[in-house]
C-alpha cells in the first residue's frame, strides 16, 4: 500500500505544480522535476510518514523499474523519427552533426578541467578530467522528447534534433569506454584494450542487432491483430522485453562483454517496426498517448533523485561549474559549426546546440558505473554529475522551449503530425 500511495501521491504532486507553472510559461517538464524535489527525500520524504513522499534515496531506487520502462518507451519512440522518407533527407547531417558535436564537447570540458588541473594538482587528477570530458557526451532524450510533444514543435529543427539525441547514445558509449579505460591506466597503471575498443563495439552492434530483430518481429506479430486495443497492448508488451534483455550480460572468455544498451534497442526496435509496418503511425500515436502517465512519474522520480546536498561542497559546485559552461560551449559551437558545414537552414544552426543541453539518465548510469570502478575518485565525479544534472534538468527544458519557439517551430495553438490519427477499423478480432 505504501508503494501505490507514493506513486498516486508523485503523480498529483506532478500534475498540480503544472498548474501553477503555467503562469510562467515554465514547460511541463520542469513541474515534474520540482514536484519530486518537493516531495523526495530532502522534502516532504524528511518527515519519515508511510506513503507520503520518498523517504530515501534507496526507496526512490528502488522504483527503478519505472524509470526503465519509461526510457524505454522514450526511446521506442524515438525510433518513430528514423523513416527512411526522413533519413534519405537528414540521415548523413545528423549522424555527421552528432558526432561532431558529442566530440566537441569532451574536448571543450577535458581542456578546460586540465587547465584547472594545473593549479589544483592532484585535487582534479587527469583521470577525473577525462571521463567528466567522455561524460559530457551524454544528451537526455526524455526531457526533449516531453517538450517536443507538449508543444507539438514542428520543423527542420524539431526533425533533426530527435535523431541526433538518438544517435548521442551510440557516441557517448563509445567515447565513455575509451577515456574510462585511459583513465583506469593513469591510476591504476593496467590498460585493458578489451574494455576499451571490444566491448562498447560488441555492445553497440549487439542491441542494434537485438532492437532490429525485436522490431521485425513486432511487424510481423501486428499483422494477426485488427483491435486497436490489442495492437497497443502487444506495442507495450514488446517494449517490455526490450527493455528487460537490455538487463542481460553475456560474458565470453577472455574478459570480453557482450552488454546491451536500453536506449539503442528500443530506438531500433521502433525504427524497424515504423519502416515494415503500413500502419505503424497509428500504433506510435496510441503508445505516446498511454505512456504520457509512465513519463508524469518518470520525471517525478527523476526530481526526487536530485541531491541538493552536492551544494555543500564548493569543490564540487566549481567544478560543477567549470564543467557545465565548458559542456554548453562544446554542445552550442559544435553543433553551430557542423550544421553550417552540412548546409542546414539557419534556425537550425542557430539554436540546435541549446536543444542538445539537458542531460540525466544516461549520465548518471555513466556515473553510477565511475563511482563503482573508481572509489572515492568516483564518488567525486558522481557528485558532480549529480549537480550538472540538477541544473541541466531545471533549466535545460525551458531553454529547449525557448529555442524552438525562436526557430518558429512553436506556436499558439499548433497542429502536429502525431496528433493525427489514420483512420483505421476498430474491429474486435
Amino acid at each position: 500500500m505504501e508503494y501505490l500511495l507514493s506513486i498516486g501521491l508523485a503523480m498529483f504532486a506532478g500534475l498540480f505544480l503544472t498548474r501553477l507553472t503555467t503562469r510562467f510559461k515554465l514547460p511541463d517538464v520542469t513541474s515534474y522535476l520540482v514536484a519530486g524535489l518537493l516531495i523526495g527525500p530532502l522534502g516532504l520524504g524528511a518527515l519519515k510518514i508511510p506513503g507520503v513522499g520518498f523517504q530515501s534515496f534507496d526507496y526512490v531506487e528502488s522504483m527503478g523499474l519505472i524509470c526503465d520502462v519509461a526510457l524505454g518507451f522514450i526511446a521506442f519512440s524515438i525510433g518513430n523519427e528514423f523513416r527512411l522518407t526522413t533519413l534519405k533527407t537528414i540521415g548523413r547531417q545528423a549522424t555527421v552533426i552528432a558526432i561532431f558535436q558529442a566530440l566537441a564537447a569532451t574536448v571543450f570540458v577535458d581542456v578546460a578541467l586540465l587547465v584547472f588541473h594545473i593549479f589544483l594538482g592532484d585535487q582534479l587528477p587527469v583521470s577525473t578530467c577525462l571521463i567528466l570530458g567522455a561524460i559530457a557526451t551524454a544528451t537526455a532524450p526524455a526531457a526533449t522528447i516531453m517538450v517536443i510533444n507538449q508543444y507539438k514543435a514542428k520543423g527542420p529543427l524539431t526533425s533533426i534534433l530527435l535523431p541526433i539525441v538518438a544517435l548521442d547514445d551510440a557516441v557517448g558509449l563509445i567515447v565513455f569506454a575509451i577515456s574510462t579505460g585511459i583513465a583506469k591506466g593513469l591510476s591504476f597503471g593496467t590498460v585493458n584494450l578489451v574494455s576499451i575498443l571490444v566491448n562498447p563495439l560488441l555492445e553497440i552492434i549487439a542491441s542494434l542487432a537485438m532492437g532490429a530483430g525485436m522490431g521485425w518481429l513486432f511487424s510481423l506479430v501486428e499483422k494477426f491483430y485488427h483491435s486497436r486495443s490489442k495492437r497497443l497492448s502487444l506495442a507495450v508488451a514488446v517494449v517490455f522485453v526490450c527493455a528487460a534483455i537490455s538487463k542481460v550480460t553475456i560474458s565470453l572468455p577472455g574478459g570480453v562483454e557482450i552488454g546491451f544498451s536500453s536506449l539503442l534497442v528500443c530506438m531500433m526496435c521502433g525504427t524497424f517496426f515504423c519502416n515494415l509496418c503500413d500502419f505503424s503511425e497509428e500504433i506510435m500515436y496510441r503508445t505516446e498517448r498511454w505512456t504520457a502517465p509512465v513519463y508524469v512519474l518518470f520525471f517525478v522520480l527523476s526530481g526526487a533523485e536530485l541531491d541538493l546536498r552536492v551544494f555543500q561542497s564548493l569543490a564540487v559546485v566549481g567544478v560543477g561549474l567549470v564543467y557545465i559552461l565548458a559542456r554548453s560551449a562544446g554542445k552550442i559551437l559544435g553543433a553551430g559549426i557542423s550544421s553550417r558545414f552540412m548546409g542546414c537552414q539557419e534556425s537550425v544552426c542557430k539554436y540546435l546546440g541549446i536543444t542538445l543541453l539537458p542531460q540525466a539518465g544516461v549520465a548518471l548510469g555513466m556515473s553510477v558505473t565511475v563511482a563503482a570502478d573508481f572509489g572515492a575518485e568516483g564518488a567525486i565525479i558522481r557528485n558532480i554529475v549529480l549537480f550538472s544534472v540538477l541544473v541541466y534538468e531545471l533549466v535545460g527544458p525551458l531553454l529547449t522551449k525557448m529555442a524552438l519557439t525562436a526557430a518558429g517551430e512553436i506556436t499558439p495553438n499548433a497542429t502536429s503530425s502525431r496528433g493525427v490519427v489514420p483512420s483505421v477499423p476498430n474491429k474486435t478480432t
